[in-house]
């Protein structure tokens, strides 16, 4: 895992409590953590969450982020719409592995309501660890980039 390098990181209210505990997961592994909201369980709009980290990882402010919501659809479909953004909505090793390896995803998408807080740790532990593969997926990523 590379450690000291800055991660942002949203969430909605369904998804406040993991994120707390994904929060002080990473900074205990030496992460420099960006939290984009939300600060609480009381409803909100996962939307402006969203756009706030995957802007920023757009704009190359970052380059990992984070995101959550219930079920990590919504959060999805919102980060997928900014240009040099690849979310991956992941909800098991392989798949966190495969997006990074294969698709060079830079947003980690994960259901508060989906996932426990210890099979959320091993996902973003995969995910930060593996690296892009690069060759003919460089290809592939050029052409959704465009």
């Amino acid at each position: 895992m590379e450690t000291g390098k800055p991660i942002i990181i949203g969430c909605d209210h369904a998804a406040y409590e993991l994120k707390e505990k994904i929060k002080a997961y990473l900074i205990d592994k030496g992460y420099q953590v960006e939290d984009a909201g939300t600060e609480s369980e009381e409803s909100v709009n996962y939307v402006d969450f969203g756009k706030k980290v995957a802007d920023a990882v757009s704009k190359g402010k970052y380059s990992k982020g984070i995101l959550l919501c219930g079920t990590g659809l919504g959060m999805s479909m919102v980060a997928n719409r900014f240009s040099n953004v690849r979310a991956a909505l992941c909800s098991d090793l392989f798949a966190a592995k495969m997006s990074r390896l294969h698709n060079d995803s830079n947003i980690l998408v994960l259901g508060g309501r989906v996932l426990g807080d210890i099979l959320a740790f091993e996902i973003i532990q995969t995910w930060l660890d593996t690296g892009f593969e690069g060759g003919r997926h460089l290809e592939r990523i050029q052409t959704i980039d465009n």
